[in-house]
């Protein structure tokens, strides 16, 4: 799209606009995905998958698929995992981001500050949900210096010993301890 064109110019007085009480540089309190503190423990997908029946699945359905929308094009509730869910290289199969972003987002009106999910429910939500099938990627180009890959990444290689399981599932102190 041309710098100069209509559609440029709207979205860019737009962005001005939602942004004008913000200060530059700075983020607006409880936008983006929470960053919740790691649990002493490995996250568990087995307890996980009770609060996903309990919370999740009458949007996201209990077979992880979603609800789609009349028109067949978008999702009402998007697929949480399956062929048309994101892919593993995606930011949310992450443990830490997934459970950070559901942490104050889901389920449907729940509003920062105020979860319906603790902390630990939210990364064990994120084990069951990143458990399940979901599309592959090529990502073997994703962390060029492997020493700094986030210690949630689940794929190795790694610049430490710990496994790729801890390294998907926790404990994630040990991992970060100096």
């Amino acid at each position: 799209m041309d710098n100069n064109s209509p559609e440029m110019q709207a979205i860019k007085a737009y962005i001005e606009f939602v942004g004008k009480d913000v200060p530059k540089g700075e983020k607006p309190k409880g936008s983006g995905i929470f960053v919740l503190p790691f649990l002493d423990r490995a996250i568990d997908p087995v307890q996980g998958a009770k609060i996903y029946a309990a919370k999740c699945q009458s949007c996201h359905q209990a077979n992880g698929q979603g609800i789609l929308a009349a028109d067949s094009v978008e999702y009402l509730y998007p697929p949480l995992w399956g062929a048309n869910s994101y892919n593993m290289g995606a930011g949310l199969f992450r443990m830490s981001r997934f459970a950070g972003y559901v942490k104050y987002n889901m389920p449907q009106g729940v509003n920062f500050p105020e979860s319906q999910l603790t902390d630990e429910e939210a990364w064990d939500l994120a084990a069951f949900v990143n458990s399940q099938q979901r599309p592959s990627m090529d990502i073997s180009s994703d962390w060029p210096k492997i020493k700094e890959k986030p210690v949630d990444h689940p794929f190795g290689p790694y610049a430490d010993q710990f496994s790729e399981k801890q390294h998907k599932y926790g404990p994630f102190k040990p991992i970060v301890a100096p």
